[in-house]
């Protein structure tokens, strides 16, 4: 993997995606915290869930609480009341948010807001095939590959796609890790609802084919011999 080569194998510069944010949604799900003062508990108000991984009932500072986007593209927050996020990538609603807290309750807050149902899929030749969150903005491929153990034996390094867009219309990305310059490649920058697919190397598939032919044709050869020891046996 990684080899320096001239150019691109996968998708050409020319036709390189323009690198795109997020932008929030009705439904979506928004955890927030103050990391300026943890000791004032954003989610501490009966509007909010509880956060993923954190504990039931109140919540914890530390990982911040859930609250949900509604129809309205409104989402509801202790104090400050409902604060339209809808359009907003996850940086401009934290600003928002933290501009709004500061002029009615906080002083100098630090808000850290991340949208948690945002997901990716990996499957195929990966240690750890699955689903897997995409919290962070930026979110590479390669640190993808790293969350899901890496790729296995079988693995074809050389044409990894990402299928993306419209269930109806996808569009079908290619990276070829085994080039260094895939690093830089935008199409790896991955996106919500993103499917990963890794196919198996030449080597596993033909290995594969034996394997099944094998699994065949063993039965009718011992079907074979028996019908010629029985054929054998009659004549004497």
């Amino acid at each position: 993997m990684f080899q320096q080569k001239q150019g691109f194998d996968s998708v050409s510069a020319q036709n390189a995606p323009t690198l795109v944010r997020y932008h929030i949604q009705p439904q979506d799900i928004l955890q927030i915290r103050n990391l300026q003062n943890i000791s004032y508990i954003i989610g501490d108000a009966p509007s909010a869930t509880t956060s993923t991984g954190g504990s039931s009932g109140g919540g914890s500072s530390l990982q911040g609480q859930d609250f949900q986007v509604e129809e309205d593209g409104s989402v509801a927050l202790p104090v400050i009341g409902r604060v339209q996020v809808e359009g907003l990538t996850r940086q401009e609603a934290a600003n928002k948010i933290e501009e709004l807290y500061k002029k009615t309750l906080l002083k100098d807050p630090i808000i850290e807001l991340k949208i948690v149902n945002l997901k990716i899929t990996i499957l195929g030749e990966i240690k750890a095939p699955g689903n897997y969150q995409l919290i962070k903005d930026k979110t590479t491929l390669i640190e993808l590959i790293g969350q899901a153990g890496g790729l296995t034996d079988k693995a074809n390094e050389k044409n990894i796609e990402i299928i993306r867009g419209d269930p109806a219309h996808p569009t079908v990305k290619r990276i070829d890790l085994s080039n260094i310059r895939s690093l830089s490649d935008p199409a790896g920058i991955l996106q919500n609802g993103d499917i990963i697919y890794i196919a198996q190397n030449k080597h596993a598939i033909q290995f594969d084919k034996i394997t099944t032919f094998s699994t065949i044709i063993q039965p009718a050869l011992i079907v074979l011999n028996t019908i010629l020891i029985i054929l054998t046996l009659s004549r004497h």
